[in-house]
């Protein structure tokens, strides 16, 4: 029996005795409803009250039955509301103390603040990857409901130094800034920038005006989810096709197709290679939409069969999913 249904039934059962005595002594000794219920009190808590009034040998013997049930029914629920206290207590240190081990062995991981709905959309977005990552939320509520479904967070405001740090950040790959407030997000960029120079940071902005704001307080990058849900709106009715497209190469549930951004590391057979002489069309089917160059900085779209791949390139990529998974195991070096 779990410490919460002990504390029940001993509550219940403490009251089953209070009325019992209270109307064993009404009956017996014809006392008062009150005086009875008054001598039941002080002699299931022991206090060492005299009597209300002399107790005759039936009342005694009464008593004594009290005492023997009552007193040990006491001490039954006293330690049930400290075993819950102390059960209760131990689990919240050694499950907070397992989740910060396990935040402080994360890598190249990214930090999402604020797990509203656009932040709450991005984390399954990364559990579906899988992407490493680690909430930041200051909400109670919030915070129980992570606990619950057993993702990594930490409770506390993102503007503050040692929250980010709690979180990692000087490990992270990159953070994204996705609370309500354009004013809490130019701050959580400043933190971040501040703690860690050369993370990238992704801020959210609800307002136009807030764009440059966030820029010159360090953001890599600003994205207005009111901006581009209009823009897809519109070219829904537009461009609808196209749209339909971009759904099904998008979605990580589709088995059919997928787009894919893929690096290209040190100690894969694809570099130096021309995408010819990489084979990546003729065997394993994928399209080579574009190739971003590092050191250019640059975007080659489209490019032609004699591109060359070199080190850190970046892969847009459209094929199926299990040949994208093999083209990075290549790109990774792993095969």
């Amino acid at each position: 029996m779990n410490p919460v249904r002990n504390i029940f039934v001993s509550i219940c059962a403490l009251c089953s005795i209070i009325i019992s005595g209270t109307i064993g002594y009404h009956h017996i000794e014809e006392w008062s409803y009150l005086d009875s219920l008054y001598m039941t009190i002080i002699t299931l808590a022991t206090v060492g009250f005299r009597e209300v009034h002399e107790l005759s040998n039936t009342g005694q013997l009464f008593t004594i039955i009290i005492i023997i049930f009552g007193t040990g029914l006491v001490a039954y629920a006293a330690g049930s509301i400290v075993q819950l206290m102390v059960e209760g207590q131990l689990r919240l240190i050694l499950g907070r103390k397992k989740l910060l081990q396990q935040i402080s062995k994360l890598d190249n991981h990214y930090i999402i603040c604020g797990y509203g709905r656009i932040g709450n959309f991005i984390c399954h977005e990364f559990q579906a990857k899988p992407v490493p990552f680690v909430i930041v939320e200051s909400d109670p509520e919030i915070c129980e409901r992570l606990s619950e479904e057993g993702l990594l967070f930490v409770k506390g405001d993102a503007t503050d130094d040692e929250t980010l740090i709690t979180a990692g950040i000087t490990r992270a790959k990159g953070l994204i800034t996705a609370v309500t407030s354009d004013t809490a997000n130019v701050y959580i960029t400043l933190t971040a920038r501040g703690l860690n120079p050369d993370l990238f940071i992704l801020a959210r902005s609800g307002e136009k005006s807030s764009e440059k704001k966030l820029i010159r307080a360090g953001a890599s990058k600003v994205i207005s989810p009111y901006t581009i849900g209009a823009n897809r709106m519109a070219q829904a009715i537009l461009r609808p096709s196209v749209m339909d497209f971009i759904e099904i190469a998008t979605a990580h549930h589709n088995l059919e197709l997928q787009i894919e951004e893929i690096r290209i590391n040190p100690g894969s057979d694809l570099v130096d290679k021309t995408l010819m002489s990489s084979d990546i069309r003729k065997q394993l089917g994928i399209i080579i939409v574009a190739i971003k160059k590092s050191h250019k900085d640059r975007m080659l779209f489209n490019p032609s069969s004699q591109s060359l791949l070199e080190e850190g390139d970046t892969l847009i990529t459209l094929g199926e999913p299990a040949s994208i998974k093999n083209l990075e195991q290549r790109a990774a070096g792993a095969v």
